[in-house]
């Protein structure tokens, strides 16, 4: 019975491995059904079955040499249990395995088909090349940035498309990255598109190393033509002028850095700067409006660039400012012509909503053989130049020399010693005397400023007065001198008492007759001082009163009110329009120097002239530069009021004046002084 039961055991083992043989067959077709030929992974193992069924095959046959010993009970406990292991085994555990083998075999197939679609739709170029620059494999992105199908691409080397200007430094990085130099590399480079037209592109390159298999490059590329082209529109407008699309002065600036290295490096290379300033300019925007200005700005630009040759650089570096950089010149005579040449274009009217408007330009030029090392040194001296050419008449040009430097710092140096000067009280007033020609009788006086200065000695007032005008200081001048000659004359007056009291006379200039607090300052001058308004007399030149008619008219009748005297100084030299010279309240007219010194045939006539309008306007007249006999007996024969000059005397100090007014002076009689 025992042998049946051993029988029965050893046909159970015999079945199950055929099964088992079965099973791995079944395992293996089905795997081949998925594997792909990217990865094949393992068969499952039956190691552990060979190990069961050992196993079984040793406990049988002990069981089998105890059967003598042992019950059948035991005997049938025994081939229970293994039974129940084998069938438990190929029943659960086994097919567990090849259920999850299939499941990472899809898994793995799904990875596969996510990277596909993930390469293929993203959202920037990219692309796997091999190392010799073929393309393995292609997006569409990449294919929509360099505008070719994807069969075209992988039919050439990725290089073809690089812009050949770049092409050498790709190249170079890529043979580094090849070499193990560097990791990865990116850069930004331009590609050619297939219509012809420039992309630029972001590249960022890495090499793939897979073990026994040929290594790939991977590309990912990104459009950035849009943000270099708005890089580009920054750094244009960065160094060009927004309203004529000239250089401005930054790159104007650079181009000189560049030039001035160049002219070291090569002896004899000259070049010159020319500096251009419109003339009048001013007068253009307040008449036609700001609009008809910036038309009149770019017609210029577009005429200086007419007149320059090819390698010539125009900037605009200020609001009607130009400056011209002329390169290789053989000498200063050629940038001379270039002016000349400027000088002509710009007499041809511009026609701006249909009116003419017509333009002159004040020219510096400052040439290289200064030996120049900045750039902002040789644009002083043009610049220096030009404010020669404006204050010598306008329309022309000027060279530079060293004197014009010298003289632009002694500018400067006496208009930050006229800020001090007035707190280290260097300033003074001389009277001159003015002289009744009828019977030489003293009339007044008027004060002039001076100014004593602890270094250079006494400056004239022709050096410091328009110093003191552009620097502003003239007011601060202006105001104490008007004070000092109110308080003199109050004081002679009180001094020397007599049926006509002297009078003053006192310059205002042209900042000091725009100041809106004008009548307030002379209304206090007058009440802190005492002085009789009726005795102060302000000079202001025709040029002051005829540049805004309106306001000078409504500025004059206001100090007329206060009851001050008015005086036009220097008349004859400026443009007054008779028009509206009686509409002034004018008290007197003065006739410059530059007539009563000179008066040949012609000059007579026109002091005559002058004399016969004061007249019929119930103005008087007082003639200046009185310095010979025989200018007094001229004028005295034309009937001038007034005189005063050398012949009678210098300007002087206080107590100069005073002795004169003493030698002159006739009291009241008693009874009148009583």
């Amino acid at each position: 019975m025992q042998c049946a039961y051993v029988r029965r055991l050893l046909n159970l083992i015999k079945n199950t491995s055929v099964n088992n043989n079965m099973v791995t067959a079944a395992g293996k077709l089905e795997e081949s059904r998925f594997i792909s030929p990217v990865s094949q992974p393992a068969a499952v193992p039956l190691s552990s079955v060979t190990r069961l069924i050992f196993a079984s095959l040793v406990s049988t046959l002990l069981a089998v040499a105890a059967a003598n010993l042992i019950s059948s009970t035991w005997l049938y406990a025994t081939v229970v249990v293994i039974v129940s292991q084998a069938v438990l085994y190929f029943t659960f555990h086994l097919p567990a395995k090849a259920t999850a083998a299939e499941t990472s075999i899809t898994t793995l197939r799904n990875s596969t088909e996510l990277f596909s679609v993930a390469f293929d739709y993203a959202a920037i170029g990219m692309a796997l090349v091999f190392p010799s620059g073929r393309w393995h494999r292609v997006n569409r992105s990449l294919c929509e940035i360099l505008g070719y199908p994807e069969q075209e691409l992988l039919a050439v080397d990725f290089n073809d498309f690089i812009h050949p200007e770049d092409r050498l430094t790709a190249m170079a990085k890529l043979d580094q990255l090849l070499k193990g130099h560097v990791p990865t590399y990116q850069t930004e480079t331009r590609c050619i598109h297939k219509d012809g037209h420039v992309v630029w592109v972001l590249w960022n390159v890495s090499q793939a190393i897979v073990e026994n298999k040929e290594s790939h490059l991977i590309f990912q590329i990104q459009n950035i033509t849009d943000r270099k082209e708005a890089e580009d529109r920054l750094l244009h407008d960065a160094f060009h002028d927004a309203l004529t699309g000239l250089p401005n002065r930054a790159l104007m600036i650079d181009h000189l850095k560049l030039t001035i290295s160049r002219a070291k490096r090569k002896s004899g290379l000259m070049f010159a700067v020319l500096f251009l300033d419109l003339d009048r300019f001013k007068v253009v925007n307040d008449s036609l409006g700001h609009i008809i200005g910036d038309q009149l700005l770019v017609g210029i630009a577009r005429r200086l660039e007419a007149c320059l040759r090819p390698g010539d650089t125009v900037a605009r570096v200020g609001g009607d400012e130009f400056t011209i950089l002329l390169e290789d010149i053989t000498d200063e005579k050629e940038a001379i012509s270039v002016a000349e040449r400027i000088h002509q274009e710009l007499k041809k009217p511009f026609l701006l909503s249909g009116r003419d408007v017509f333009t002159t330009v004040s020219i510096g030029i400052a040439p290289s053989t200064i030996a120049y090392e900045e750039p902002d040194e040789i644009l002083r001296d043009a610049d220096t130049a030009m404010y020669r050419s404006k204050s010598l008449g306008k329309a022309r040009h000027e060279m530079f020399d060293e004197q014009m430097h010298d003289h632009a710092i002694n500018l400067l140096q006496m208009e930050t010693d006229l800020r001090l000067a007035q707190e280290r009280n260097e300033f003074y007033i001389d009277y001159q005397p003015i002289v009744a020609l009828d019977d030489f009788r003293l009339c007044g006086f008027e004060a002039l400023v001076r100014w004593q200065h602890p270094e250079r000695g006494l400056i004239s007032p022709l050096e410091f007065i328009p110093v003191a005008e552009e620097g502003g200081q003239i007011l601060q001048i202006g105001q104490w001198v008007l004070r000092e000659a109110c308080q003199q004359i109050q004081h002679w007056q009180e001094k020397f008492p007599a049926d006509k009291p002297l009078y003053m006379t006192v310059n205002l200039s042209a900042k000091q007759f725009a100041q809106p607090d004008l009548i307030d300052q002379v209304r206090d001058i007058l009440t802190e001082t005492g002085l009789d308004p009726n005795y102060l007399k302000l000079e202001i030149t025709e040029s002051v009163v005829m540049d805004d008619f309106e306001s000078a008219a409504a500025m004059l009748f206001q100090l007329r009110a206060l009851g001050v005297r008015l005086s036009i100084d220097d008349f004859g030299t400026g443009y007054s329009s008779l028009t509206y010279l009686h509409r002034f309240p004018i008290d007197t007219l003065k006739i410059d120097r530059s007539f009563v010194t000179r008066m040949d045939k012609e000059n007579v006539e026109i002091v005559r002239t002058i004399l016969m309008l004061a007249e019929n306007l119930g103005m008087d007249a007082v003639a200046e530069g009185v310095e010979t006999q025989e200018q007094m007996t001229l004028l005295r024969n034309l009937s001038c009021q007034s005189g005063q000059g050398f012949f009678f005397s210098k300007p002087m100090s206080v107590a100069g004046a005073e002795e004169i007014i003493a030698e002159t002076y006739s009291p009241r009689p008693a009874a009148l002084v009583a």
